[in-house]
């Protein structure tokens, strides 16, 4: 092959074709999702821009509010959501969207209103820019099934009902992980062409994992079935090795290495946390959904996550995600814990 034919590839996959090629599939689309689709990606493209220079364009102080959970906002934080907000509203195609930095939801003005409502957590993991650990963009997308005046209950609905998920990770690389609900597809910023390229298509999670993910700082409060399950990780009674800890405290992170690796991630009820501390809307079912899509499972310690109902933007949900078998064993563990 002529190598110098091959450093000018045109054919490659990019996010935009893909996803065309993905709506194509459906006769009635209008190339409305798309149209939304790539505003996410390009608010994803600022966003990843503006965390590599953080520190010289001096966007890493506080700014000085914090946001509806009680954590200090960054300025990146602030600025992300900006962006996101600017570029949903911009696209012409959504009518509410949810984001973790505002305290209400946001209605779009009639004249800009489309049929989608986009749920997100703009820079997840936030915390953690100081020093250089991987953080993200969740968002989670839902259909208005009527022409009326959007209302919040065109949100608070199962994440069943999403059309589409996703996240974005601004690591040493920068990655788009998406579902349309027809499997889960990796694509990385290739910075030289300011495009996102399809290099993890259809992504599977592996039956079983030998990591686990958790906040061991908290097992002091944690209940029964989880202080079981993590036991067994680390001494496992059949004869199989203990499960590699690993935690970076960046839920996109530990969920990417997840998906890929196999395993499972954790973040249970406790004492101080009785609902647990991720949000349902936008951390839970977009996640929920990308595990589902990838043949793993999520499970609240009660039901399936995609089955809650949420009746607050804001509401917290534990949360099991990971591997089919793995998440099965936690399972196990909450009925027998149930029938005593």
């Amino acid at each position: 092959m002529d190598h110098e034919a091959d450093a000018y590839r045109t054919d490659l996959m990019t996010i935009t074709r893909f996803v065309l090629n993905e709506q194509s599939k459906y006769p009635e689309s209008r190339g409305d999702f798309t149209i939304l689709l790539s505003n996410i990606v390009l608010g994803c493209k600022f966003v990843c821009s503006a965390v590599n220079k953080a520190g010289l364009a001096k966007l890493i102080g506080l700014a000085g509010d914090t946001n509806i959970q009680g954590e200090e906002q960054k300025k990146l934080d602030v600025l992300s959501n900006d962006v996101f907000v600017k570029a949903l509203v911009s696209s012409g195609r959504t009518s509410v969207l949810v984001s973790e930095e505002d305290e209400e939801a946001t209605f779009v003005e009639s004249s800009k209103r489309g049929k989608y409502c986009v749920v997100f957590d703009p820079l997840d993991g936030s915390s953690n820019i100081d020093c250089g650990v991987s953080i993200g963009t969740i968002f989670g997308i839902y259909t208005m099934e009527h022409s009326d005046e959007p209302t919040i209950e065109d949100v608070l609905k199962p994440g069943n009902e999403m059309v589409a998920a996703g996240y974005c990770m601004y690591g040493s690389s920068c990655m788009l992980v998406l579902s349309t609900g027809t499997g889960v597809h990796g694509f990385t910023l290739d910075p030289s062409l300011g495009e996102f390229i399809l290099t993890h298509p259809d992504i599977k999670i592996p039956n079983k994992g030998n990591i686990y993910s958790v906040n061991e700082g908290n097992a002091q409060n944690w209940d029964g079935p989880t202080t079981k399950y993590v036991e067994r990780c680390k001494y496992p009674k059949d004869g199989s090795p203990a499960k590699s800890l690993r935690y970076v405290g960046s839920m996109v992170a530990d969920v990417h290495r997840t998906l890929l690796y196999g395993g499972i991630f954790l973040y249970p009820a406790d004492k101080k946390s009785p609902n647990g501390k991720l949000r349902v809307l936008y951390e839970v079912f977009p996640m929920a959904f990308l595990m589902e899509q990838a043949g793993g499972q999520a499970f609240t310690g009660k039901k399936r996550a995609l089955d809650l109902v949420p009746k607050k933007i804001h509401e917290r949900s534990p949360i099991f995600l990971g591997s089919y078998d793995d998440v099965e064993e936690i399972k196990a563990l909450y009925a027998a814990e149930e029938n005593n």
